[in-house]
C-alpha cells in the first residue's frame, strides 16, 4: 500500500492498530518525521543539555511532561506508547527487547524526547528531482557508527551515527542545498567520500538499517542521524532508555516546510 500521500494521523491509526510494522521512510511525504527516546527523570537534563550541544545529530522538536506520552507540541492527542511502528528497550547499554508497543514498559517517570529525522528531507530532496537510493530500493536507510565524537553533556557522552545517501558529486550539491534549509532535521550533510575518514570500515556493512548500491561515478553522502542516542546508550549504559527502531520514525503533524529556514 502507498503510504506517501496519507495524514499522519491515519498512518499513525494503521501503526496503533498493527496493521504498520515497517520502516516509515517514504510516508505521509510534507510532514516531518521523528527519532525518539525516552529516559528517566532523573537523566533528562543531562539528556536535553547534550541535545543543545549536539543540534546535528540531535535537533530537539519537543519534550514531553513527566509521565506523560503524548507529544503536545508537534501531534497533539497522539500516543508515544502506540504510535510508533517498533521501539528497542536499552538496560545499561544492552538492547534487551525490540517491540511494536510500549504498554509493557512505560512507566510514570518517564520523559519522551521527539528528534527531528532526515527522513523529513527526502521528500523536498525528491521534489528537487534527487534520487534517494533506500527509497528506490526499497529497504532501510543504512547508518554507520562514525569515530566522530559528540559534546559531552552530564553522563551522556559517545560517537555520532550517520546515515547515508549515494549521489553523484552533481547531485550531492543539489542535495547540500536543499538539506542546509532545514537544521531542524539534521542540515547539511557532515562528510561525503572517503568512509574511513569517519571510521566506517566497510561501506556494504552498516551499523543500523540495510546496505545501498553504490553505482559507479557515485560518492556517499552522510547526514548527521537520530540513532546517534542509541549508540550513546551503548557507550553510557543508563539503566533504562527507550528509543524507536532504527528507521521506524515518529510521524508528526507538523509541514516540513514550517521547519525549513529559508
Amino acid at each position: 500500500m502507498d503510504y506517501s500521500h496519507m495524514e499522519p494521523k491515519d498512518v499513525r491509526a494503521l501503526i496503533r492498530e498493527g496493521k504498520i510494522t515497517s520502516f516509515t521512510s517514504g510516508m505521509c511525504n510534507g510532514y516531518a518525521q521523528a527519532n525518539l527516546v525516552v529516559l528517566p527523570r532523573e537523566l533528562a537534563f543531562d539528556f536535553l543539555l547534550f541535545t543543545t550541544r549536539n543540534p546535528k545529530p540531535c535537533p530537539v522538536l519537543d519534550v514531553t511532561e513527566v509521565g506523560s506520552p503524548e507529544p503536545k507540541a508537534v501531534a497533539p492527542g497522539a500516543d508515544l506508547r502506540y504510535d510508533i511502528p517498533k521501539y528497542r528497550i536499552y538496560r545499561h547499554g544492552e538492547l534487551t527487547d525490540e517491540v511494536t508497543d510500549l504498554s509493557r514498559y512505560w512507566r510514570d517517570d518517564l520523559v519522551a524526547f521527539l528528534l527531528g529525522c532526515s527522513f523529513s528531507f527526502e521528500g523536498p530532496m525528491l521534489d528537487a528531482g534527487l534520487d534517494v537510493r533506500h527509497i528506490t530500493e526499497n529497504h532501510n536507510v543504512p547508518m554507520y557508527i562514525t569515530n566522530i565524537q559528540c559534546t559531552p553533556a552530564g553522563v551522556f557522552h559517545g560517537p555520532m551515527v550517520v546515515s547515508m545517501r549515494p549521489m553523484t558529486p552533481k547531485a550531492a550539491i543539489r542535495a547540500i542545498q536543499v538539506t542546509s534549509r532545514m537544521p531542524n532535521v539534521h542540515g547539511a550533510p557532515i562528510h561525503f567520500g572517503d568512509p574511513a575518514a569517519i571510521g566506517i570500515k566497510d561501506i556494504d556493512k552498516p551499523d543500523f538499517g540495510d546496505p545501498s548500491t553504490i553505482k559507479p561515478g557515485e560518492v556517499p553522502v552522510f547526514w548527521p542521524c537520530g540513532v546517534t542516542p542509541q549508540a550513546v546508550a551503548m557507550a553510557v549504559k543508563p539503566e533504562f532508555m527507550i528509543t524507536h527502531a532504527p528507521g521506524h520514525m515518529f510521524i508528526t503533524d507538523v509541514k516540513n516546510a514550517d521547519l525549513s529556514v529559508l
